[in-house]
């Protein structure tokens, strides 16, 4: 064996040693990849670099904005409405329309991202229906897996993959090559996870050491809101449409406060925070705090023409992303002490209505409008979630009590979701076309996101995971060294010598099991950089077409359903769904074994050995 070959492999066994670890962080291995391989001669210092201008690279960092951008204008949170209005209730048809929607959604950003959203969404639908996480989040993990599998830019391992072919000069992979083979193995996986919830599914509903987070319900109970939550709906005909609203006393005539006003429906549904020169249209749906009183709430609506709705329970759950509460208490030495929320222009400075007053644990039940505040008086506030920053400037007048668990609902970008799913369908139609390569229809989608305000420039660099960016820069050059050194050959070879005979078929198999195996060891994207070239020296040795065995990797590097410890998105899911490390393997394992069978039988069918 070359005394180079040995370096590299020795090199990589220690960078592999230190990922297992995970001791130093990731990135740090793969910076000290990047000094050690030229500094050793084993390749050259430019092709190191070449990574950073690789497109596949550009393009997994831009995957990342796109998907930030439909996590802040809240495209993830309405899907899981959805998924709960569709559902009614059945636990058979929430793991249906759960595993689809979540393996939908990402196959257009990040697998680990889209587990991460889904994860608080999950645990409110168990909660609301008492059923047990366990029976969701395995479901919802191997879905954020199978994403992987649905599209070119699903996942960093399928454009490792695709960069792989080019640079042999081999034409690419298409955006949607990959979708046949997700399909299947979604459709059988949906149908395995409805057997195997029966394996889940002996946790109790509510860990009885849980810590219970404060709801937007508990703040109604507590501040004896009681009927006030209400909604009116501004008819035609109505005497408001056209005019504004300073022309109306709604405080003063019917003891009403206007909270927001919801236009539009659908897609173009937005959200308004009223003032006084804001205009009424027909069909304008007020979200408003009443002071309880039947009778007055009647007389508004048939003196303005709008028609009423009572909310119950959480409040405003239609808004719940847009609008919530929040419970503050007024400090010792605040400039607020003594003046009422009118003196002190409460709303206007903060954005912020006030729904209650408790003082001494006892909810007041007074006109709190024109209630002076005292030391110690805890607030209940309601208004859009992005003033709760206005809030947490004012540090010297109030604290800060209690945030319900709600806010991990908060969108950061009311009203844009249109915005951003019309960027997401031109992007994806640009790389379907082909009009343009992958990565430049990536940044027009990023770019029109931001010039939709979908996301700003701050959070698009924020949403990049530099470490994994940086992780698979410095892997590359191993490739590029095990090629040079005859690495790539000799696997190959003993690749080939192993189930050569056996035919294409059993070898694809093989690269299967092995890309399985090894990615329990060190992440999905490594194992796609390594095995790359292996899989594109079999075919040449082979003298058959090098697609099928590049799909088998991408395939095998997104089926990491064996252990908690597998894949990122299976940790996430491990506390909230009080898994054990052996129900991973239980599930897992067969589930593992359907997919080589999957991948056995379907992918020379979509992807012949015949060149």
């Amino acid at each position: 064996m070359d005394f180079n070959l040995i370096l590299v492999l020795s090199l990589l066994a220690i960078c592999v040693v230190m990922f297992i670890l995970n001791k130093p962080r990731i990135d740090i291995v793969a910076l000290m990849a990047i000094i050690a391989l030229p500094l050793l001669g084993l390749v050259e210092f430019p092709d190191v670099l070449r990574g950073f201008g690789d497109q596949s690279i550009m393009l997994i960092a831009l995957m990342f904005v796109v998907g930030e951008g439909l996590v802040r204008t809240g495209v993830s949170h309405n899907v899981g409405d959805w998924i709960v209005n569709k559902a009614s209730g059945n636990e058979t048809k929430l793991i249906v329309y759960l595993m689809i929607a979540v393996a939908v959604i990402g196959s257009v950003m990040s697998s680990t991202g889209i587990v991460a959203i889904f994860i608080p969404i999950v645990l409110s639908i168990c909660a609301k229906l008492k059923i047990s996480p366990s029976k969701l989040m395995m479901p919802l993990s191997f879905a954020g897996l199978i994403s992987g599998m649905m599209s070119l830019v699903a996942t960093p391992p399928n454009m490792v993959m695709n960069s792989a072919l080019v640079r042999e000069g081999i034409k690419g992979f298409g955006f949607f090559d990959f979708t046949p083979i997700g399909l299947i193995v979604l459709t059988v996986g949906v149908f395995y996870m409805l057997y195997a919830k029966r394996f889940l599914g002996s946790k109790d509903a509510v860990p009885k050491n849980a810590k219970k987070r404060t709801t937007l319900a508990d703040f109604s109970r507590d501040y004896a809101l009681g009927n006030r939550e209400t909604l009116f709906v501004v008819k035609h005909g109505s005497p408001m449409i056209g005019k504004l609203l300073r022309d109306f006393s709604l405080n003063k005539d019917y003891a009403t406060s206007l909270i927001a006003i919801e236009r539009g429906r659908g897609l173009s549904r937005r959200l308004i925070e009223p003032n006084a020169a804001t205009q009424i249209h027909a069909d304008d749906a007020f979200l408003a705090d009443t002071n309880g009183d039947i009778e007055l709430i009647e007389k508004m609506a048939k003196d303005l023409l709008l028609t009423r709705e009572e909310l119950a329970g959480v409040r405003f759950d239609r808004a719940g992303a847009e609008i919530g509460m929040v419970e503050i208490m007024i400090s010792p030495d605040s400039s607020l002490l003594e003046k009422s929320s009118i003196e002190s222009k409460f709303r206007s400075t903060y954005g912020m209505n006030i729904l209650g007053i408790r003082r001494n644990r006892k909810a007041l039940k007074c006109d709190i409008a024109n209630e002076n505040f005292v030391a110690g008086d805890t607030l209940l506030l309601i208004g859009p979630w992005k003033n709760v920053s206005k809030l947490q400037a004012a540090q010297n007048d109030f604290v800060i009590l209690n945030l319900p668990e709600e806010i991990d609902r908060a969108v950061a970008a009311p009203g844009k979701a249109p915005y951003a799913i019309g960027s997401v369908l031109f992007m994806v139609s640009l790389m379907i076309t082909g009009a343009v390569p992958n990565a430049l229809a990536a940044f027009i989608g990023c770019f029109l996101m931001i010039c939709f305000k979908c996301i700003n420039m701050e959070n698009a660099y924020k949403s990049i995971s530099w470490p994994s960016i940086i992780l698979i820069i410095g892997m590359m050059p191993f490739a590029t060294a095990l090629e040079k050194t005859g690495g790539v050959t000799m696997a190959a070879d003993a690749l080939l010598a192993a189930f050569g005979d056996a035919g294409p078929r059993t070898v694809l198999a093989a690269i299967v099991v092995f890309t399985m195996i090894t990615g329990l060891f060190i992440s999905n994207t490594v194992t796609a950089v390594l095995l790359a070239p292996i899989a594109v020296a079999s075919a040449n040795m082979l003298n058959v077409s090098p697609y099928p065995f590049a799909m088998a990797i991408a395939i095998g590097a997104s089926a990491a359903f064996m252990t908690p410890i597998s894949s990122p998105v299976n940790t996430l899911v491990l506390v909230p769904g009080r898994y054990s490390f052996m129900d991973f393997v239980k599930v897992g394992v067969p589930f593992c074994l359907v997919v080589l069978l999957i991948s056995v039988i379907f992918i020379p069918i979509f992807f012949p050995f015949e060149i």
